[in-house]
């Protein structure tokens, strides 16, 4: 096995080691109806009706690894991947609706997401292997039709920055300004919506791994579009990214609003050609790699992202880079934001405050406490539902020089699953009414999955203290009936929301959940259930 020594390589390696997955993910039967799809498990399996049209995105890293003289790279060059490739973009073409749209997750869904992250895909695989086909050039420019007309329900910071993009990428292949209001207005929307700590929103919050996707995309309209005023708000983006980066080269997890470990490193190459300081996250993220700490994005709906931008990010490597700097030291509150940071004696501490005071804690720069906050099963008879302190909220804060106390109600977790008969009225209301108003649908499947709390009647309080050098964290639980809960632990990655990028594999998460009941003695009604710990 080759070992990688450069951090440009390293990024080369992880993303080649995904091309053969890709690859099986796709119909590759020239004489086969579906020739071309990537969603295996509607032309191989036939389990879902439809199929997935974010999938179809998997042409351009087929095309990068085509056009791309990578270390040790046997798809260089290769003629099938051409033709894989176009094979690809024409079944986009051929299963899309009228209008240019696609589905994602349901029949008639035209989803903005999908749609947009295969225009990108399409224009870049087109624009690289110098595909002239007037059939393919019709469609593109038919999605992208639709894209700068097109708006969808709540704060997608990533979204609007890769419509922009998306745009921006197929003017360029279609040779067209049609598009320049449409991309003006899209960054307009996007800087309207960045907060004043320098971060970009997802939904309700902050979530740093989907910031650095905003980034990427930002940083590359910056690039082919530099007059739309994007460099400050990049470089402002990009120190508040710097300020959450773990000691050990990660970022994000269950404290932050999303949920997400995601970290895309394009956007930071690019913009240290003209703010330096955004290459040293990339250095320090490239020792999470060596050490096999980054979260596995190896899901056949999430995997395309991040080698897409591995393999952009060897591309666009730049060789002279500073030696990474200190670690600042003492408290940062990102209060809007919600989120804490304090390194002091050789500790680190990340906490999402407006998550109920979920947190991370390193010492030494490795990690020693993931808690992902109190987590609560009542049963009542034959039902049992499950109240958690980490869902996004209003929380009771007190911060002094040594303490920080987040208190308030555990919140009921969205735990809900499709079933057969969830499954026919979702798609007999998208054959019928459905389809006249998507984007009703999708809000109140957001509102049903994503967005909103509902507190639960089991207050908490926590408290983290430093003293006599070293963390302190005290919980208390409060329930009004302890005869009801049957069971209380914190879990080092529990979430309780639906986001696509989430729930992945992260080494952090083989540390043990810590069982409260059973395990101590249950309180008595109004008595509360406490627990210290001490580093």
């Amino acid at each position: 096995m080759t070992t990688v020594t450069s951090i440009r390589d390293l990024f080369a390696a992880k993303a080649l080691a995904d091309i053969p997955k890709i690859l099986t993910l796709q119909d590759r039967n020239r004489h086969s109806p579906t020739h071309g799809c990537f969603d295996r498990n509607h032309w191989h399996y036939k389990i879902i009706d439809f199929p997935c049209g974010m999938s179809q995105e998997f042409v351009y890293p087929l095309a990068l690894v085509y056009a791309l003289d990578l270390p040790d790279n046997p798809w260089r060059g290769q003629e099938a991947l051409r033709q894989w490739v176009r094979a690809g973009i024409g079944f986009a073409a051929a299963s899309a609706h009228a209008d240019g749209s696609c589905d994602d997750y349901y029949p008639f869904e035209k989803a903005l997401g999908a749609a947009a992250f295969t225009l990108l895909a399409f224009a870049e695989s087109m624009l690289l292997l110098g595909l002239d086909d007037d059939d393919l050039l019709r469609f593109v420019e038919k999605r992208a039709v639709w894209l700068a007309q097109r708006q969808e329900s709540g704060q997608l910071s990533n979204h609007q920055a890769l419509v922009a993009l998306g745009l921006a990428k197929s003017a360029e292949l279609l040779g067209t300004e049609r598009f320049e209001t449409a991309i003006e207005e899209r960054v307009r929307q996007l800087l309207a919506w960045r907060r004043a700590e320098g971060w970009f929103p997802e939904y309700d919050g902050c979530d740093p791994g989907y910031l650095t996707l905003t980034i990427a995309y930002l940083a590359d309209l910056d690039r082919l579009r530099p007059g739309l005023g994007l460099r400050e708000p990049l470089r402002q983006a990009i120190d508040f990214v710097a300020q959450l980066m773990h000691p050990d080269g990660t970022l994000g997890g269950e404290y932050c609003s999303r949920n997400t470990y995601n970290y895309f490193p394009h956007g930071f190459e690019l913009a240290g050609r003209w703010h330096p300081p955004a290459l040293d996250l990339n250095t320090r993220f490239a020792r999470a790699l060596r050490g096999g700490l980054e979260a596995c994005h190896g899901d056949d709906h999430i995997l395309g992202h991040h080698v897409i931008n591995y393999l952009l990010t060897w591309r666009d490597f730049v060789e002279q880079r500073p030696e990474p700097g200190p670690r600042p030291q003492g408290r940062l509150w990102f209060a809007e934001a919600g989120l804490l940071v304090e390194r002091r004696s050789g500790y680190e501490l990340y906490a999402g405050l407006n998550k109920g005071g979920a947190f991370k804690l390193f010492k030494d720069d490795a990690l020693a406490i993931s808690d992902s906050q109190l987590s609560v099963v009542e049963r009542r008879g034959k039902k049992a539902r499950n109240a958690v302190g980490h869902m996004c909220g209003d929380y009771d804060l007190e911060l002094s020089d040594d303490a920080i106390s987040v208190a308030g109600h555990l919140s009921w977790a969205k735990q809900s699953l499709m079933t057969t008969t969830r499954l026919l009225i979702l798609r007999l209301g998208m054959l019928s009414v459905g389809r006249l108003a998507p984007d009703l649908v999708r809000r109140v499947l957001q509102r049903l999955l994503i967005v909103g709390r509902r507190e639960s009647p089991h207050r908490f309080r926590r408290v983290f203290r430093f003293a006599d050098g070293g963390w302190t964290i005290t919980d208390e639980l409060n329930c009004p009936d302890w005869s009801a809960v049957e069971r209380v632990a914190i879990g080092c990655d529990q979430t309780s929301i639906y986001i696509a990028m989430s729930r992945t594999y992260q080494q952090g998460q083989l540390q043990e959940w810590l069982e409260l009941i059973p395990g101590q003695p249950r309180p008595a009604d109004g008595q509360a259930l406490r627990l210290e710990r001490r580093l």
